[in-house]
């Protein structure tokens, strides 16, 4: 659905963060005579009185009722369209659309630059950053936005468009694609693992949703991780599917990045923080093969990548200890990965957060081996991961210890290391609850630690160069 469609309808925006106030920025600029309805909460209702838009009516009660008054409803990511009051309200009729479909949809339309579609329940904002990265080093005007901090509706009308679009997606979004009727150029799917279940109702609906990128959008060319059992094992009859760790593709032996079998360079030194995220690098390149260039050339300029910060991201080192920040980690898995990029380092790990009915049992069973140090749980499921993790910690020997909040689970860590050693967040959990997203989460941490939050927190290419 084209904005422009929307107009004469009954249309009514669902949340105020930055997603939201993109999509009332966009249908405002292009629709300046259409009443909106706004569902938010009370502080964000003042906000939009501060406006002074006549034709804008901001309503802090959403239940069925309220919602299905509308033709259209242009949803937050954030907001699940499986809660009851979005069901009740589609089966009445009312459409829910996020805006994501909205910029698919204009930019089919327009047909301004490829467009390049990452998902992942891991490492996919690395992926994309990456991926923006070197394609701007092979001298290619590149937008770097979407999930990574960038809603696409920020960059509906741009003066000079890019030939190319690196576009994040998250389990939330994909299915927007899909619901645009547009056409990816290429679609980037690097792995799934339980995740969000909250959001999707269950794991079997969060891996439906998640690969409708691959599965109904049907881009021209998919890109997938022969590695993992799910992705890999998609039937994707309308798309192109490339493969990547594969022998004849791009893959990694060691540390060594092969194309086929040519070494193409060593990995070992790349600002890459673990091998999954090297990884990474091979679905990167696949994904600019798809696009018809040459991308051995390229695969070099990856020394020069800036982490993402929250990812893995060392913040510094203090009295012996350093600070390694993966506040995005919300999986157990995620975890595991974080806890593998340091296994010849002593490791405090601070585990825990908002409880989704994930199961650690996996997480836990893995420690019997490869557990760090010491383990400090925290947050509303830190009591659960503590009880599974307690008799694993007496037969394997490390610490483990529960915490009241984030402050004391990082004294707890450093008392552990006893002055040597990494503290890693990597908690395996979201944040909600105890802090408004892992960004916020992150921050803390690093001010925690005695470090600058602001120095830590920007997120380098975003945008269009």
């Amino acid at each position: 659905m084209r904005i422009s469609q929307l107009d004469g309808q009954r249309v009514a925006l669902w949340g105020w963060g930055r997603e939201g106030r993109a999509a009332y920025r966009a249908l405002r600029a292009r629709l300046p005579s259409l009443p909106l309805t706004l569902f938010c909460n009370g502080e964000e209702a003042k906000e939009v009185a501060a406006l002074g838009d006549s034709l804008l009516v901001a309503n802090t009660q959403v239940d069925a009722d309220a919602l299905a008054a509308f033709d259209v409803v242009v949803k937050s990511p954030g907001i699940s369209p499986y809660r009851d009051e979005a069901r009740a309200a589609a089966a009445r009729g009312t459409r829910f659309i996020g805006g994501t479909a909205l910029w698919f949809a204009e930019h089919a339309a327009q047909g301004h630059g490829r467009t390049i579609c990452v998902t992942g329940t891991k490492g996919k904002s690395t992926t994309t950053a990456l991926l923006a990265h070197l394609l701007r080093a092979g001298g290619h005007r590149t937008a770097l936005a979407g999930n990574i901090g960038l809603p696409l509706l920020e960059l509906l009308d741009v003066a000079d468009p890019p030939a190319f679009w690196a576009i994040e997606l998250s389990s939330y979004q994909t299915g927007d694609v899909a619901d645009s009727g547009a056409h990816p150029d290429v679609a980037v799917a690097l792995n799934v693992f339980p995740e969000h279940l909250d959001w999707h109702g269950g794991q079997a609906q969060y891996v439906a949703d998640k690969l409708r990128l691959l599965t109904d959008a049907k881009p021209r060319i998919a890109v997938v991780n022969a590695e993992d059992p799910t992705v890999s094992a998609l039937a994707l009859p309308d798309s192109d599917v490339r493969a990547f760790n594969v022998p004849a593709g791009w893959h990694l032996r060691g540390d060594a990045l092969y194309r086929g079998d040519a070494c193409v360079l060593d990995t070992a030194s790349l600002p890459l923080p673990g091998r999954h995220n090297r990884g990474n690098l091979c679905a990167v390149l696949t994904a600019i093969e798809a696009l018809g260039l040459d991308a051995a050339p390229l695969a070099a300029h990856a020394a020069s990548f800036r982490p993402l910060p929250h990812r893995l991201q060392t913040i510094g080192t203090r009295d012996g200890i350093a600070y390694v920040n993966d506040s995005i980690s919300t999986t157990p898995h995620a975890s595991l990965a974080a806890l593998a990029c340091f296994a010849d380092r002593r490791v405090a790990l601070i585990a825990g957060g908002h409880d989704r009915g994930i199961d650690w049992s996996d997480f836990a069973d893995q420690m019997r081996t490869r557990a760090p140090a010491a383990i400090v749980t925290v947050g509303q499921n830190g009591p659960k991961i503590h009880a599974l993790l307690a008799p694993i910690a007496r037969e394997a020997g490390f610490v483990l210890t529960e915490a009241r909040d984030l402050e004391d689970a990082m004294r707890q860590a450093r008392d552990a290391l006893a002055g040597e050693g990494v503290v890693l967040l990597s908690p395996g959990a979201p944040s909600f609850g105890a802090y408004k997203d892992y960004v916020a989460r992150g921050r803390h941490f690093a001010a925690l630690a005695g470090f600058d939050p602001e120095a830590i927190s920007a997120i380098p290419g975003l945008g269009i160069a």
